[in-house]
């Protein structure tokens, strides 16, 4: 099931979406950190989006297996007047022992869908080229906009190139 969190249940959650980060970081996900991440940094940067979300700035989407958190993306809305009808998906990563069971696509369309319950009709999004994100972008009418060569550092070391997209809601 897919669900809202607020920022109480964040709080509550804090441990399972520090092991959540840890576990996609570990995994090789292009998500701004570099392996290995400790649960210390990872705490600290949960910390830092349950406080963007206290602002209204941030909203965070949760896979839930009962009360086990299995996946999570975020959708980082634009608070300025000439670009509040816009917001960027950020962070999208699903738990190693659930991949491949849909949950990927089941947040992006229920971020989508929340996105246009507050009125944004424009999303963004970058994700690696080349990866299993940027064909979900794609299958989900995502529009590519440009990439940039050598753009993040992967845990190997080497620079990937990142893949831009919009998609305009209905």
């Amino acid at each position: 099931m897919i669900v809202s969190l607020a920022p109480e249940q964040c709080d509550e959650a804090i441990v399972q979406l520090a092991d959540l980060l840890v576990d996609a970081v570990d995994s090789g996900a292009s998500i701004g950190f570099m392996p290995p991440i400790g649960k210390e940094e990872a705490l600290a940067y949960w910390r830092g989006v349950i406080a963007a979300m206290r602002t209204g700035r941030r909203l965070l989407l949760a896979a839930m297996d009962e009360d086990l958190v299995q996946g999570s993306v975020q959708l980082d809305l634009e608070p300025r007047a000439n670009g509040n009808h816009r917001a960027e998906v950020i962070k999208l990563f699903v738990h190693r022992r659930a991949r491949r069971r849909g949950l990927a696509k089941a947040l992006m369309l229920e971020v989508e869908s929340t996105a246009r319950r507050l009125g944004r009709t424009l999303l963004l999004m970058d994700t690696r080229k080349g990866g299993d994100a940027e064909k979900l972008c794609e299958s989900l009418g995502y529009v590519r906009y440009g990439e940039v060569p050598e753009y993040a550092r992967s845990g190997n070391g080497e620079l990937d190139a990142t893949a831009f997209f919009y998609h305009r809601l209905d």
